[in-house]
């Protein structure tokens, strides 16, 4: 079909205006919907509005009005039915939901399949399952337009009660905010939106406007108010772009909108900035040749420990090919991790190093002592995860286990940076006093000294020295400090 010719007919321009709107209302609503975990209850109501349908035609005759108030007055009923049934009885939730709307399907299908059959009566249950965009009638478009309207208006006034209900409904019961409450309002605007979307894409389609388009703006953005306004754009073009692509096909419009909402989320997934297939691909790429340049300062970190360091004992030890760890070598010079000159580390390459070997030393060590596992089934654990382990997490194992000195297998393990304070608490001598420099430790050590009861700020005296332990006095209290513990406590 000529598509300019079709859009020069009054139908035509009412299905795209329809079209558009139901793809606003269904983008913006679909982002609460997925993020609450209902697109299967957005499914149900889509199918429960039917019988709707059904008894509206029986009490008011062919009237859109009467189709919209039946519509919502069923999805209402059938989210009580839902509810009802996951509070009271002993089933699943999603059987629950599953039993409701089959049921409610089938009693729409039965009752508007047998009144359709009547002489002079225009209904027929495809029209309402897949959409009928020649049906859309001015009283239609006015419909629409009206309930898409006050949706919006309804998801701007009551924004940050549906954030706060969506996202912490604990916090929400807190404010004051009805979590209960806001569920049913959401069900209403749901409703609302099935009952604007029957004549466009049917009631079969209309969880994908739903769904799809909100999954694609929250692949793209990770802030709700954003994902609102992306979920809407991308509704708006599904919409308007599957109704010109079934126009030129000249096919139905509904399962064309499905597409195309499908297709621009197989593209976000693929190319989405931060969660994207691709990006994920290159992010895993860039990890695992960090890895291998982290693991050849490491490994030379440990030669230059043990033996005499060149580059045969290094590929020996790594296991690289010489034009990959030649490679290596060459970009760690550009970085200054390694001697231009010599084939050794700088001081930024030796810290880096030392790190690593920290976190795998320690982590072994926490495995044996914490975790029970066997010297033998430690290692690999260990040298996979010493790229990951953030430094608030060494720091919080180390304080835990106590400030090991060496590792399972007898090898030291590196201080943390400079290692021990200038001037720690083990150093002060018997009837010495001092305070602690609370800006040169931790807050795992100060949670420690916490647990033991010292006070960072208050003045403190040595009373007696041992070798496992140092007695302090603090105020009226006595307190024993491990000597580990002590070391690493910089005082002035």
């Amino acid at each position: 079909m000529d598509l300019w010719m079709a859009l020069q007919e009054p139908w035509a321009f009412r299905a795209l205006i329809a079209s558009a709107m139901v793809g606003i209302s269904c983008g913006v609503l679909g982002c609460f919907i997925v993020l609450r975990n209902m697109a299967l209850i957005g499914d149900a109501l889509s199918h429960a509005v039917l019988p709707g349908v059904f008894f509206a035609f029986l009490i008011f005759g062919y009237s859109v009005i009467g189709f919209f108030i039946g519509s919502v007055i069923a999805g209402l009923l059938s989210a009580i039915a839902i509810t009802w049934i996951q509070q009271n009885v002993k089933t699943k939730n999603d059987a629950a939901i599953g039993i409701v709307f089959t049921t409610m399907f089938a009693i729409g299908v039965i009752g508007i399949s047998y009144i359709s059959k009547q002489d002079g009566v225009h209904l027929d249950v495809k029209d309402f399952l897949f959409g009928n965009m020649l049906g859309v009638s001015n009283e239609d478009l006015y419909l629409t337009i009206g309930l898409t309207i006050y949706v919006l208006v309804n998801i701007y006034i009551f924004y940050r009660q549906l954030f706060v209900s969506t996202f912490q409904p604990v916090i929400a019961q807190t404010m004051g905010i009805s979590v209960e409450l806001m569920h049913y309002f959401l069900m209403l605007l749901l409703s609302f939106v099935v009952v604007a979307s029957l004549q466009t894409v049917g009631v079969i389609l209309v969880v994908a406007m739903l769904i799809t388009p909100a999954s694609t703006a929250l692949l793209l953005t990770d802030r709700l108010h954003k994902a609102v306004i992306v979920s809407a754009l991308v509704g708006l073009v599904s919409t308007v772009a599957g109704l010109l692509i079934a126009i030129v096909l000249d096919t139905t419009p509904g399962p064309v909108m499905a597409i195309v909402a499908a297709s621009l989320f197989l593209l976000a997934a693929f190319l989405a900035p931060k969660r994207g297939l691709v990006f994920k691909f290159f992010q895993k790429r860039k990890i695992k040749h960090q890895i291998k340049l982290e693991d050849v300062m490491k490994q030379s970190f440990r030669l230059q420990g043990m033996e005499q360091m060149n580059f045969e004992n290094l590929q020996a030890r790594l296991g690289y090919g010489r034009g990959e760890l030649k490679s290596i070598l060459k970009e760690l010079k550009e970085r200054e991790f390694f001697e231009k000159e010599d084939f050794g580390l700088t001081e930024r390459g030796t810290a880096v190093a030392s790190r690593l070997t920290r976190a795998h030393r320690l982590w072994e060590t926490y495995l044996v002592k914490e975790v029970g596992l066997k010297e033998g089934q430690i290692h690999d654990d260990a040298e996979r995860l010493e790229h990951l382990l953030s430094e608030d997490l060494l720091d919080e194992v180390d304080v835990r286990l106590g400030f090991p000195d060496k590792d399972p297998h007898g090898s030291p393990i590196p201080e943390k940076g400079s290692g021990k304070p200038e001037m720690s608490l083990i150093q002060l001598n018997k009837n010495q006093g001092a305070k602690i420099e609370i800006d040169l430790i931790n807050e795992h050590i100060s949670a420690a000294l916490w647990k033991l009861g010292v006070l960072p700020s208050e003045q403190l005296q040595v009373l007696n020295k041992e070798e496992n332990s140092i007695q302090i006095k603090q105020g009226d209290k006595t307190i024993n400090i491990p000597t580990k513990l002590a070391a690493r406590i910089a005082v002035k």
